[in-house]
């Protein structure tokens, strides 16, 4: 029983002095940095809350923040949008060679210039393709396009014409005004389909887009589009820096060529003009194919660009 007692308190003893020493070897030998020092080397991005105190609206309609909903909702998007950074980065450099465009053809029917925003939301200002098979920076789905005036075939898709495609985007965006009352409610009808909004805000006796509760993405849908055009419109304020050589050029320095005859070969056609064919297609992308029929000798008028890149 003594052997036992003196036993237990050698171990005891010994693991009392082995704590000892480890904690006197760290606290001597390796110091903890101060916190600044901590601060500074490892934690190098600042994270911030930002402010929702001020007046949001989409094409003129203001966005009710004063509903907690609507107002958590947008910062939601906000928060999202700011801190995408790569996306929200690429698409400041694109909105330099495509806004202009689009900007005067919205002007020239009359649809709100925050509409240009709705084409970031869709398509991060590309010529993107769905899962559901909508194309372009408007992405229209095949039927949608056609109603809408597109050419769409096996060797030509209008919907990748982006001065087409924003006419008939111009177009669409009306009549979903006009059947809806509000640009609001045509933005969420773009997204979820003229039918399907129409049903929801009968069923739930609304005509008012912040008070309809619908499907995740419609909900979203409009918040984003304010969310973009607040980051988009004030970079700096949410910590994007860019300088003007940042920025992507416009495409326009090209001449136009009208052609009413089938091109056999756009590698050929591209040749004669002296550039590629790469530089044909990136400028020309709703040419889907090698080839240009034109059986019915309809007009298309083909950018080729005035020098190689």
């Amino acid at each position: 029983m003594i052997m036992k007692q003196r036993l237990m308190y050698y171990v005891l003893m010994m693991a009392a002095f082995l704590t000892v020493a480890v904690f006197a070897s760290y606290t001597h030998d390796t110091p903890l940095p101060p916190l600044d020092k901590v601060s500074k080397e490892k934690l190098s991005q600042r994270v911030e809350a930002i402010s929702m105190n001020k007046f949001f609206d989409f094409a003129g309609e203001e966005v009710p923040t004063k509903n907690f909903d609507a107002r958590e909702r947008l910062e939601r998007e906000i928060l999202r949008n700011a801190y995408y950074h790569s996306s929200t980065l690429m698409n400041l450099k694109r909105a330099n060679r495509y806004f202009p465009t689009i900007e005067r053809i919205l002007a020239e029917h009359g649809v709100p210039q925050d509409f240009k925003f709705l084409a970031v939301a869709e398509s991060d200002l590309t010529n993107a393709t769905s899962p559901a098979g909508a194309k372009g920076f408007w992405q229209f789905m095949k039927g949608t396009g056609k109603e809408y005036g597109l050419e769409v075939n096996n060797a030509i898709d209008e919907r990748f014409h982006l001065e087409k495609a924003t006419v008939a985007a111009c177009k669409y965006l009306k009549s979903l005004k006009e059947r809806f009352g509000t640009w609001t409610m045509a933005a969420a009808a773009y997204n979820m389909g003229g039918t399907r909004l129409k049903k929801e805000s009968t069923a739930q006796r609304s005509q008012y887009y912040y008070d309809l509760n619908l499907n995740q993405e419609t909900s979203r849908y409009v918040f984003r589009i304010v969310a973009l055009k607040e980051i988009m419109s004030n970079p700096e304020t949410y910590g994007f820096y860019l300088e003007q050589g940042d920025l992507y050029n416009p495409l326009d320095d090209y001449a136009v060529v009208v052609e009413n005859q089938t091109i056999e070969n756009l590698g050929d056609y591209a040749s004669k003009f002296g550039i590629s064919y790469r530089q044909l297609k990136i400028y020309n992308p709703w040419m889907k194919s090698s080839t240009l029929p034109n059986s019915s000798q309809r007009e298309y008028k083909i950018k080729i660009p005035k020098s190689r890149f």
